[in-house]
């Protein structure tokens, strides 16, 4: 009996040695059917697909991208990496470079740099610098300039600057003096001056002892005696003056 139960211990120690050796011999089988993936990046199609059936592999071009690093007709990317272990005639997938994304500049002249952005970036641009001066007969907030200029072709995602026309400030004058001129005088010193004549009245001298005052008669012609705005006010071109008079 013991002799029995020590033939069958036996035989089931012979056979997890056989399947042991069996596994590795097919694990080492395996393995030796292993290969390393080449680098196909930045070869050309007919480079890559060469390299990729020098080491026993396939290559299959799935993808097309745009590119500023890899040049047109080359190898983007592929999967599996370059360097990773690979059974004999595993397909390498790769993507094709189609060079940098050219596109033509939009005219963003008379827009507004608001506009102008929202044009730029819906073509994959880049609104880069705003800058602003005063343009003669330009509206404010309106792009005058821009650089690179509309419809330029070739830029590979470009920058564009644009210039902006600049609030008009209004010119200042200092208010001259009219008083004691003449009304008649006065008046057309302020139209050729480039102001408008506005509100004349007549001047109503104050009363101290409480009563109603009286309109002054001081000349036999009728002379500035008040003007608003004041003189050496700052005033801007077309302002309106107003006159009290003493008749």
């Amino acid at each position: 009996m013991k002799r029995s139960i020590r033939y069958i211990l036996l035989a089931l120690m012979l056979l997890l040695v056989a399947m042991t050796s069996a596994l590795t011999a097919m694990r080492f089988a395996i393995h030796g059917r292993e290969v390393a993936v080449p680098k196909l990046v930045g070869l050309s199609p007919q480079q890559a697909e060469a390299a990729a059936h020098a080491s026993g592999l396939m290559l299959s071009v799935q993808n097309h991208f745009y590119s500023s690093d890899v040049a047109e007709g080359r190898v983007l990317s592929q999967v599996p990496a370059a360097g990773e272990r690979v059974r004999g005639g595993w397909v390498i997938r790769v993507a094709e470079s189609l060079g940098p994304q050219r596109t033509e500049i939009p005219d963003v002249i008379g827009q507004s740099p608001r506009a102008a952005e929202i044009n730029v970036r819906r073509r994959g641009l880049e609104l880069a610098s705003v800058a602003s001066t005063t343009v003669p007969d330009a509206e404010a907030d309106e792009i005058v300039a821009q650089s690179p200029i509309a419809s330029a072709s070739g830029f590979i995602s470009p920058r564009i600057s644009v210039l902006v026309a600049a609030p008009k400030v209004p010119e200042q004058f200092l208010m001259p003096n009219f008083i004691g001129k003449d009304l008649n005088e006065a008046a057309r010193q302020v139209e050729e001056a480039g102001f408008k004549l506005g509100e004349i009245t007549d001047f109503v001298a104050p009363n101290p002892t409480g009563e109603p005052g009286r309109a002054a008669s001081i000349a036999s012609s009728p002379l500035v005696v008040k003007q608003s705005p004041a003189a050496g006010e700052k005033v801007s071109a077309g302002a309106t003056i107003s006159f009290e008079i003493a008749r």
